[in-house]
């Protein structure tokens, strides 16, 4: 299983899963009449090609409002993450990112500790304030208070996937104790990354997480944000464990393209865009999500596929 932060020596690599969540910023055409069979086959070329995690989405409900940009196809993602589970043996499992604040975590809890401990310990926890005013309604949720509800939920959920078959959580908006949740999570401490890009969402990471998942920061943004992370850190004396930086790359197209493939993709040689990402690595980013551009199942496993074996080698 990859150990993520990796050992500073090379800069680690993830992918957001096709087929599961299909908003039109992302979603390739073919995916529209994709089903569990391309799910499962990206997920396991992810995983034979070394990447260190592959992740999914989470919504609810997707408002009408919203559903000509979004679509309503999210796959749950503790459901998709247990399959995948099934489906591979040594990637990790990455919610990118849960909105945790939609439910109790003691729910958040079972289920995601159920996911690790059927997995043997490939957990990444993402989570996230989330967006969408209509799913907090829908559910009796707050959604202005989806700040401050998400900062408790990461304490309450440390709890909650610590050690103790009795957790204990005493806050604002959730209390419990004396309430006993097994089976528990493999790992001794379940990573916790923060989604967002936002000054909140940065400074909970910052002091907060064990990682933050910035949202489509462009490269020219990221020294910044990541400045901005150390300096928290710094100040709030915060200095035991890692913490991982992450950056969502530019789509991508191994090789020279024979189609239209957009022209914010990096495409070329392997070579090449080993040296573009790269400097990604030189920011103090720790890892990076990659996104590939492709017309069919095949051609994206064939995509996945090249990369781990002639640009993975030359990200070190």
């Amino acid at each position: 299983m990859p150990a993520l932060p990796p050992d500073g020596r090379r800069l680690a690599y993830g992918i957001q899963l096709p087929v599961q969540s299909q908003s039109t910023i992302y979603a390739e055409p073919w995916e529209a009449a994709a089903g569990p069979d391309d799910l499962r086959a990206a997920a396991h070329a992810a995983d034979r090609a070394g990447f260190d995690y592959v992740a999914c989405c989470d919504h609810v409900a997707i408002p009408r409002r919203l559903a000509p940009a979004m679509s309503t196809i999210w796959y749950d993602p503790v459901a998709t993450l247990a399959f995948l589970a099934a489906a591979t043996e040594r990637v990790r499992l990455l919610s990118h990112v849960a909105v945790v604040g939609l439910r109790h975590p003691l729910l958040t809890a079972k289920q995601y500790a159920t996911v690790d401990h059927l997995s043997g310990g490939r957990l990444v926890l993402g989570v996230g304030a989330g967006h969408v005013r209509e799913e907090f309604e829908a559910l009796g949720v707050d959604f202005e208070r989806r700040g401050p509800v998400l900062d408790e939920s990461i304490d309450a959920l440390r709890a909650a996937l610590g050690p103790e078959e009795f957790p204990e959580h005493h806050g604002r908006f959730h209390h419990f104790e004396g309430l006993g949740q097994r089976p528990r999570p493999v790992q001794e401490h379940v990573p916790v990354w923060v989604g967002g890009s936002s000054p909140a969402a940065v400074r909970r990471a910052a002091l907060k997480g064990d990682g933050w998942l910035p949202q489509g920061d462009p490269r020219d943004r990221l020294p910044a944000q990541i400045a901005r992370i150390r300096r928290l850190r710094e100040e709030a004396g915060i200095e035991e464990g890692p913490f991982t930086v992450g950056a969502i790359a530019e789509p991508l197209y191994v090789g020279v393209p024979g189609w239209d493939v957009g022209r914010r993709t990096l495409s070329g040689p392997p070579d090449a865009i080993a040296e573009s990402l790269r400097a990604y690595r030189a920011m103090g980013v720790d890892q990076i999500q990659v996104r590939f551009r492709s017309r069919s199942r095949d051609e994206l496993v064939g995509q996945i596929e090249q990369f781990g074996k002639e640009v993975a080698p030359l990200l070190r």
